[in-house]
């Protein structure tokens, strides 16, 4: 081919895509015999401003180098399906496409029949009835669940699924945010000191008049991965070899347990991308269930059920809330940014839970919980919380309000700001219980 016929073949590949362009401009320069001619035809054929962040992107810092700013221009913005999109005029339209594009991204597996729910205790503490459950899914050990009621319900009441956190602690799950006794775990004790402001916020908004559910979601609490059950892992921070499921309550026992849990994520994360699933698709799924289960309960009015959480359980709710219609009013915790945080700052303060490959060629990451819309949304963020960049916090912020305001909802959606450090604290609740009362009571 000679070098004017190339020049055609670049030309093209630059109007139909710029990012497949430069992909395979690169491809082919690589074993051009021209090869010192390699920079005047990068300047003859990228944009003015594709060259100048060639040019300058290795001077910007980044958590992946210099690599940071390349990656990031990879994403378009807005993305392929945002609703800022000016070709998006009707937001039933929008949602109907781009919740098609997500659930497709997500790859939740398929549970066809809801299972059996079966109530393993019943007693009064805190001035609530509260019934410990579990249900076995077609995988994995069963689900243990508790929930909470006022005492002497007698009508169909609003009601709450409340997502446990991650916290890098997976041995437990819901009972993170609730006390079931005062023979609480001293673990337990100290995480809703340090994240709750001491309170277990699913027994306090039951107090005010919700039935809340609260389960162990995948790979969490009941539904952890046990040692007993893996097998080819002989290496470093991964080898089981010595560890034990026995007494399992001993402090000693749950620290080692979460910091192998930590590092069996990437593990855990890989084999379910092999399977053809997400690590954000099983917990929707498994949350869903929870959903559904809660629906179903008589003292429940299934028109008014609302969910809420902190850190991961944050995620789950953008993803929950996003998805799944039912959710009529979601309250986000300690969880929002933008995908170039992720990029560029923070991916590597994050689960694994967080990641839906490609998703992010779609919709930016407040648009997930954007899909909801025109369902009302709270977003809680901490200013100083160091799993995020207060900039991108702000930018996650203005991308959900352009949503609402172009759905012509911009009294559903609220965000507030707050200082301190990651957290969900009594002020923070307090704020979050009266946004339930307003859509939910």
């Amino acid at each position: 081919m000679r070098k004017d016929e190339k020049k055609d073949v670049f030309k093209d590949r630059l109007q139909n895509s710029r990012r497949k362009f430069i992909r395979n401009s690169y491809q082919t320069v690589a074993v051009m015999p021209f090869v010192s001619q390699v920079p005047d035809l990068i300047k003859t054929f990228l944009p003015n401003q594709f060259e100048n962040k060639v040019l300058n992107m290795s001077n910007e810092k980044s958590i992946i180098g210099g690599y940071g700013q390349w990656a990031a221009s990879l994403k378009k913005d807005p993305p392929a399906l945002s609703f800022r999109n000016s070709k998006w005029t009707k937001v039933d339209e929008w949602k109907r496409e781009a919740l098609n594009k997500a659930i497709e991204l997500l790859e939740s597996p398929v549970i066809p029949d809801i299972p059996a729910v079966t109530i393993e205790k019943k007693y009064i503490y805190d001035g609530l009835e509260i019934e410990e459950l579990s249900w076995q899914l077609p995988y994995g050990q069963p689900t243990k669940a508790v929930l909470l009621k006022p005492q002497g319900a007698n009508k169909p009441l609003p009601a709450i699924l409340g997502l446990h956190d991650h916290a890098g602690k997976k041995y437990f799950g819901y009972r993170k945010i609730v006390r079931t006794s005062d023979d609480q775990h001293p673990l337990l004790q100290d995480h809703q000191v340090t994240d709750y402001g001491g309170k277990a916020w699913a027994n306090e908004i039951a107090k005010r008049g919700y039935i809340v559910l609260v389960h162990d979601t995948y790979a969490f609490g009941s539904r952890r991965v046990y040692y007993e059950d893996v097998a080819g892992l002989s290496y470093g921070e991964l080898n089981v070899a010595g560890k034990t499921d026995k007494n399992p309550e001993e402090i000693e026992n749950i620290n080692s347990y979460n910091q192998w849990s930590s590092e069996h994520e990437h593990v855990m994360a890989k084999s379910l991308f092999c399977s053809g699933t997400t690590w954000p698709g099983v917990v929707l799924t498994e949350d869903q269930i929870a959903l559904e289960i809660l629906s179903n309960r008589a003292e429940v009015d299934p028109e008014r059920i609302g969910c809420c959480g902190l850190s991961g359980g944050g995620l789950r709710t953008v993803y929950l809330g996003g998805l799944d219609a039912r959710i009529k009013c979601a309250v986000c915790v300690g969880f929002m940014t933008t995908w170039n945080d992720l990029i560029l700052n923070k991916s590597f303060t994050h689960t694994w839970m967080t990641y839906a490959p490609l998703l992010s060629n779609y919709l930016d990451f407040p648009e997930i919980l954007g899909l909801r819309v025109p369902l009302p949304t709270l977003v809680q963020n901490n200013n100083q919380d160091e799993l995020y960049t207060l900039s991108e916090m702000k930018i996650a912020d203005k991308i959900l309000n352009e949503v609402y305001k172009k759905a012509g909802a911009t009294e559903k959606y609220q965000a507030k700001f707050y200082d301190g450090n990651h957290k969900f604290d009594v002020k923070m609740q307090a704020d979050a219980f009266e946004w339930f009362d307003k859509w939910l009571k």
